[in-house]
């Protein structure tokens, strides 16, 4: 049997075990379901034939019931083969939310064959790659692909990170992040989702621009993934990823995301000035720097606010790290 180029036991799917340590996993846009019933975090990553030893892109966990000690990997989705997506391809930002009695999944996925029109922007060239949704009955999957033919927003725009948000009246929507690729400034935008959260029940939403964060810089330097600095007389470009909101105590609407900062990538955070979806959205401080993001909240089961997110942004060397959170009332800000 082969090794994996980038192999590490921690991140092994074919021999998972127990004693893991967020110092030893390498995961990258981590994502945590705290399951009350059971006593258990689940905390997801993508899967890939280069780190994990697998034959095709797709979605692990790894299980803890404290958050100290962890277990795994497992293997919870693959890429089938015969969808849009290619399983050789990728699978980015997986995250799973409970809703209606099921577990869904929801996964950045790629075919790079499929070619979608318009010039390569700073050699990235324009291709499919959207979130997808698949369903299980459990935290762990097995996780069913629920639209095989094309991703939940139309295949034409180049999407990604795409996250589950339910709204006041209990309607589900996805809120992702169109790729910079496409259209330079990245956005973040909405879409109402069909009930079984496999297709989209209307037309996306502008939410926010990245170059609305005053605090942004343009590109990262040319040896960052997926946003290079843009070369002498091209237009600088600006990124968003890892989009998550949620409500404060005081009833405040308020999402986090991640860019670039000179280069390096940030975990920040917005919040809508009324309350609703539809915003308008202001940019907040950023929460982590350091070349820190793709953060999202869970609540412990002893009560405390945690963030996790990854640092660095390039794998295999990308970690997850946690941080106690406060609930102002009006945002979130790391304690201490």
């Amino acid at each position: 049997m082969s090794v994996p180029s980038a192999y590490n036991e921690a991140s092994d799917i074919r021999h998972p075990r127990t004693g893991h340590r967020l110092s030893d996993m390498p995961v990258h846009d981590p994502f945590v379901l705290a399951d009350a019933r059971s006593g258990t975090y689940y905390l997801y990553s993508g899967a890939s034939p280069t780190l994990n030893g697998v034959d095709r892109h797709g979605v692990l966990v790894y299980k803890s019931t404290d958050l100290d000690e962890w277990e795994g990997p497992y293997a919870v989705f693959a890429v089938p083969d015969g969808v849009w997506a290619h399983p050789q391809h990728g699978a980015w930002a997986p995250e799973v939310h409970e809703y209606g009695g099921k577990y869904y999944l929801f996964v950045t996925l790629h075919n790079e064959e499929r070619l979608l029109e318009g010039e390569p922007v700073q050699g990235y060239a324009k291709h499919w790659r959207g979130t997808a949704t698949a369903v299980g009955d459990t935290p762990e999957g097995p996780f069913e692909l629920l639209k095989p033919d094309s991703p939940v927003v139309p295949a034409e725009r180049m999407t990604l990170d795409g996250t589950l948000y339910v709204d006041e009246a209990g309607a589900p929507w996805m809120v992702y992040c169109h790729e910079w690729i496409q259209t330079l400034d990245g956005t973040i935008e909405a879409v109402r989702l069909t009930e079984d959260l496999s297709s989209a029940a209307g037309e996306p939403t502008l939410l926010l621009r990245a170059s609305s964060a005053p605090w942004l810089g343009s590109a990262p330097a040319a040896d960052t993934p997926l946003a290079p600095e843009a070369p002498a007389g091209e237009a600088a470009v600006y990124v968003t990823d890892g989009c998550q909101l949620y409500r404060t105590s005081n009833g405040s609407l308020v999402m986090l995301w991640s860019s670039y900062e000179q280069g390096s990538y940030v975990q920040t955070i917005a919040r809508s000035t009324s309350g609703r979806l539809e915003g308008p959205w202001e940019q907040l401080d950023p929460l982590v720097r350091g070349d820190s993001g793709h953060g999202m909240l869970f609540r412990a089961f002893d009560g405390r606010l945690l963030l996790i997110l990854h640092r660095p942004f390039s794998m295999p060397e990308s970690r997850g790290y946690l941080y106690e959170m406060e609930d102002t009332g009006d945002t979130f800000r790391v304690v201490g």
